[in-house]
């Protein structure tokens, strides 16, 4: 192989290692990006899960409250699907 073309060789190879350098800082970056809104939307998931289990206790309290506890809103949508009404 001439002087010329091992030149040639070792600028080819040069320019794929940048490449592949740079395409594996990108990577990097959007990893990072990725980690930090998977962090954000973990928070903002157990936030919202907090926030329902809350309402729900605050549902199960007023419906506690409710002389026959809350049967009579739940019954007669019950009767409702039995009798064919939608």
């Amino acid at each position: 192989m001439s002087a010329m073309a091992t030149s040639h060789l070792i600028e080819q190879i040069t320019e794929r290692v940048d490449r592949v350098l740079l395409r594996q800082e990108e990577l990097q970056r959007t990893k990072a990006l990725l980690t930090q809104q998977v962090h954000a939307l973990t928070q903002e998931r157990d936030l919202l899960k907090a926030k329902l289990n809350a309402a729900k206790q605050r549902l199960d309290a007023v419906l506690a409250e409710l002389p026959d506890g809350g049967a009579s809103l739940i019954e007669p949508a019950s009767n409702a699907d039995e009798e064919g009404i939608a």
